[in-house]
């Protein structure tokens, strides 16, 4: 029996950061850690704590969650995986972290909604609304809009308040990136960025 891939998801887009790891007897382990801005202290212990800094060298594949989330900490997990990709030379999956939500959220619509577009919306306070399009589509959830930062005369329905909950996020992150690994799909980490809806710095 061959051994199954290392695989590794970070997702930091909330005040919890969040690692999920498949190792080669295809177990799972997912830990959260509610370190918020102390992130930029703790990142590498956490990620050590869950899996140890001497089998990164053995990982298959990263997943990142790219945001929309705090400026900081998404970018901290953002470049950790690009970095971990472009020296490994593994494949880099990113997803935002409304699409990681829209599975989990979208069976809460009235049945006679849950097969159609739906959108999941933030407001941010004097910055207006983050929102993004999804659609269940054969067993998947298609991203038909990437989040972004809607004119103020849009409005938008169905519509589901965006709600934070990182265990089973990066849990299915960590589904994702097996998934693909799976089927040989690239993932290549270049284009793996950073999502920043309302900032006016650019990704790096």
């Amino acid at each position: 029996m061959t051994d199954a891939p290392l695989l590794l998801a970070l997702h930091s887009c909330s005040e919890t950061f969040g690692v999920a790891v498949s190792d080669h007897q295809g177990r799972c382990d997912v830990a959260t850690f509610a370190d918020g801005r102390g992130l930029s202290n703790t990142l590498i212990t956490r990620v050590e704590s869950v899996l140890p800094r001497e089998r990164w060298r053995d990982l298959a594949g990263v997943a990142v969650a790219t945001g929309p989330g705090g400026f900081t900490g998404t970018r901290l997990s953002v470049v950790l995986a690009r970095t971990l990709a472009q020296q490994l030379g593994c494949p880099l999956l990113g997803v935002s972290s409304y699409a990681l939500m829209a599975a989990r959220l979208q069976p809460s619509l009235p049945a006679a909604q849950q097969a159609l577009p739906f959108w999941i919306c933030r407001e941010l306070p004097r910055r207006g609304i983050v929102a993004g399009q999804y659609q269940a589509a054969d067993d998947a959830m298609v991203e038909l809009q990437a989040p972004h930062l809607l004119p103020p005369e849009q409005q938008v329905a169905p519509a589901l308040d965006a709600s934070d909950d990182v265990a089973p996020d990066v849990e299915r992150l960590l589904m994702l990136l097996q998934s693909m690994h799976a089927a040989g799909e690239p993932m290549p980490w270049q284009g793996v960025l950073p999502l920043y809806p309302t900032s006016p710095v650019g990704p790096v």
